[in-house]
């Protein structure tokens, strides 16, 4: 099982940006991937940004794609998404997951979430 810790939210106006970092405890080498997902109030959560441990390959969510970026740091076991360019529509809870399966697109693990409000 993976543990893990969500920070770095909170309230940007429109065009701002924010950093959002994922820390993860536990058995992190079981883990294929790390993903970030958000879910915004009355919708469906959405996947944003996933990247892999190894390699470090990323992909995106069409709604986010040159505006977010995703990294992690294998030796502090942190995954961070940085927020640019933040529109109102970018409100909503974030949250981090574990992905452990290769094959599967699944996650296993989830954080708490981290609330971000972009206000126009």
């Amino acid at each position: 099982q993976v543990q893990l810790v969500e920070s770095g939210g909170g309230l940007v106006q429109a065009g701002g940006s924010l950093r959002l970092s994922c820390a993860a405890s536990g058995r992190t080498f079981s883990s294929y991937a790390m993903g970030w997902f958000r879910q915004a109030p009355g919708k469906e959560r959405e996947f944003v940004a996933r990247i892999t441990w190894s390699g470090g390959r990323t992909y995106y969510a069409d709604s986010v794609k040159g505006r977010f970026t995703i990294s992690r740091d294998q030796a502090k076991n942190t995954v961070d998404l940085q927020l640019n360019s933040l529109k109102p529509e970018d409100t909503a809870v974030y949250y981090c997951a574990a992905r452990n399966s290769v094959f599967r697109d699944e996650y296993d693990s989830w954080g708490q979430g981290t609330q971000v409000t972009v206000s126009s």
